[in-house]
């Protein structure tokens, strides 16, 4: 059976679980604790990049999360989470991107100063205008679909949907973006987003592991 290692307020993380939960595959989940136990010989042994999420495979191992998001669609592509139209993959992949490239390491100094680490005043302007300009770019390609790509759900979806509800957590607001308020509704009411969204309980609990984290990352 498909071993997937996680964590749950992994973003990272959550994006792979999202997708096995709605491809249906059979996996057995085995808990990485960010206490340090990331950092330990065990894990290290199991991905030298000291995070998760990895999958283990039939023996195949896979780490970074859309590297394994790929692989799940190759491997196991029925129900399929990548469109086949040009015009459609592209939007998939730049929805990817900017998650990816913009959003989420513009979260990073966010993050630090929620945490009650120092960040410069600087810093975290950047960092809001690079997130208010990756969820304007959200708000305006997903005109009137249901999904990025039309009305089937994708990886882009996941990517992006696994991400950007926690922005609230750093004083954002929907308000005045309707099509990502519903989009993200929509995505709520689905099963794999119900199972795999992490309580407040947890993502209280796990606030000081993260500030050790990036107190490291420093």
């Amino acid at each position: 059976m498909l071993k997937f290692y996680f964590h749950p307020i992994s973003v990272n993380a959550r994006r792979v679980w999202v997708a096995l939960l709605e491809k249906q595959i059979s996996f057995e989940p085995i808990l990485v604790n960010l206490d340090g136990e990331q950092f330990g010989e065990e894990f290290t042994a199991i991905n030298p990049l000291q995070r998760v999420p990895v999958i283990i495979d039939r023996n195949f191992r896979v780490v970074e999360s859309l590297a394994i998001l790929d692989y799940l669609e190759a491997k196991y592509p029925t129900p399929s989470l990548m469109p086949s139209e040009p015009e459609a993959i592209a939007t998939v992949r730049m929805v990817e991107m900017v998650a990816v490239n913009e959003l989420q390491p513009a979260t990073v100094p966010l993050m630090r100063s929620l945490v009650g680490l120092e960040v410069e005043a600087q810093k975290l302007e950047t960092a809001r205008q690079r997130v208010t300009a990756a969820i304007d770019f959200y708000q305006d390609l997903l005109s009137d679909c249901s999904y990025f790509a039309g009305d089937e759900l994708t990886v882009a979806d996941i990517v992006a949907g696994t991400l950007v509800p926690s922005l609230p957590l750093f004083g954002f607001s929907f308000d005045n973006y309707p099509r990502l308020q519903a989009w993200m509704e929509r995505l709520v009411m689905r099963a794999s987003w119900q199972q795999t969204t992490p309580q407040p309980e947890v993502i209280e609990a796990a606030l000081p592991n993260m500030r050790k984290i990036l107190e490291r990352r420093s």
